[in-house]
C-alpha cells in the first residue's frame, strides 16, 4: 500500500485509564515509527479534547495505542464506528469481551480452551470455600483491568480479604483464579497469523506492573526454546482463542505452560503494549519484522477493515 493512501493518521494515546502512563509510552513509540515512515501522523490524547475533534481536524484513520478502559474495552471503538473512522485492532464486541476476563473465561471454557479455574468474589464471599475449590496459592485480580493492576498473589487464606479490597478499588468485578505454576508465555497474533512465542522469566515474584515495564532483570526468550511440536500446538490454540472472541487485526494472548506441558490461557489483549519492553514487537522482530514495519502493517489492517 502507498503511504499516501493512509491519509492523516491520529495516534490515540494517554487516555484516562489506570494504564495511562504505559499508553503514553506506547503511543509515542508508534507515532515516531509512523513519522519515520513518512506517514502524516499526529498524537491525539482524548483527555482534554473531545473525540469529535478527530473529524474537525481532518483525520482519515486512527491507530489506537490506548490501553485499558475507555480505549481497549469497546468504548472508543464504538465512538469511532459512529464517526465512520477506520481504526486499528478489534471491533466493539471483541474489545469488550477481551477486556472482561470473566466473560473471556466463560467463552473459552465453552469452546474447550483451557483456562485456570476461578470464582467471582464479592464482599460476602466465603473465602474458605474459595480456597477449598481453588487451592493455595491463588490469584485475586480485577476482572476488567490490564497490566496486572490491582492483582495480588495470595499464599494464605487470611490475606484474601486485603487482596480482595485492593482489587475492588479498581473494579466492581473481582476474580479469584487458580494459580498455575509453570512457564509464562505470550503468543502475538498479527493478521490472523501467530508470531513466535515469547518466554518470560522473572527473577523473583510475579510478572507484575514493575516487572513488565520497568525491570531490567526480567528475561525474555524469543523464540521460546520449546519444541516445534509444542510451539505449533500453543500457537494454534492461541489463534483459536483470538478468533473465538472475534478479535481481528492483532492481539496478544497470554498463557502459562504447566509442568505437564499443558497450556492454560489467561487473557487476550486487543491493544497490546508497544513500549521498549513490549512483547509483540519482540515477537515480530523474531519473525523478521522491524518495529516500523510492524506499526505500518497494523495500520494497513485498518484499511482492510474499512
Amino acid at each position: 500500500m502507498n503511504i499516501r493512501d493512509l491519509g492523516k493518521v491520529a495516534v490515540l494515546l494517554g487516555g484516562r485509564s489506570a494504564e495511562r502512563e504505559i499508553s503514553l509510552k506506547s503511543g509515542h513509540a508508534v507515532l515516531a515509527a509512523l513519522q519515520r515512515s513518512q506517514v502524516d501522523a499526529h498524537a491525539f490524547d482524548p483527555v482534554g479534547q473531545p473525540l469529535e475533534n478527530l473529524l474537525k481536524q481532518g483525520f482519515d484513520r486512527v491507530f489506537i495505542a490506548l490501553h485499558g478502559r475507555y480505549g481497549e474495552d469497546g468504548s472508543v471503538q464504538g465512538a469511532l464506528e459512529l464517526m465512520d473512522l477506520p481504526y486499528t485492532g478489534s471491533g466493539i464486541l471483541a474489545s469488550a469481551l477481551a477486556m472482561d476476563k470473566w466473560r473471556t473465561k466463560m467463552i473459552w471454557q465453552a469452546a474447550g480452551i483451557s483456562t485456570p479455574d476461578y470464582v467471582m468474589l464479592d464482599a460476602d464471599s466465603n473465602f474458605q470455600e474459595v480456597t477449598d475449590r481453588l487451592g493455595l496459592p491463588l490469584i485475586i485480580k480485577p476482572a476488567r483491568e490490564g497490566s496486572t493492576i490491582g492483582l495480588s498473589k495470595v499464599d494464605h487464606e487470611q490475606d484474601m480479604q486485603s487482596a480482595y479490597q485492593i482489587a475492588a478499588q479498581h473494579d466492581s468485578l473481582v476474580m479469584a483464579e487458580q494459580f498455575i505454576q509453570g512457564v509464562e508465555l505470550t503468543a502475538a497474533i498479527l493478521d490472523d497469523m501467530p508470531l513466535p512465542l515469547v518466554r518470560i522469566d522473572v527473577t523473583e515474584g510475579l510478572y507484575d506492573y514493575q516487572a513488565k515495564y520497568f525491570s531490567e532483570s526480567t528475561r525474555y526468550t524469543c523464540p521460546s526454546g520449546l519444541s516445534e511440536t509444542l510451539t505449533t500446538h500453543i500457537q494454534e490454540q492461541a489463534l483459536y482463542a483470538h478468533r473465538i472472541l472475534g478479535c481481528t487485526g492483532w492481539s496478544r494472548v497470554d498463557l502459562i505452560l504447566d509442568k505437564n506441558r499443558h497450556p492454560f490461557f489467561l487473557e487476550a489483549n486487543t491493544s497490546p503494549g508497544m513500549t521498549d519492553h513490549s512483547l509483540v514487537p519482540m515477537a515480530a522482530q523474531a519473525a523478521g519484522i522491524s518495529f516500523d514495519e510492524l506499526v505500518i502493517q497494523i495500520l494497513e489492517l485498518s484499511c482492510e477493515r474499512a
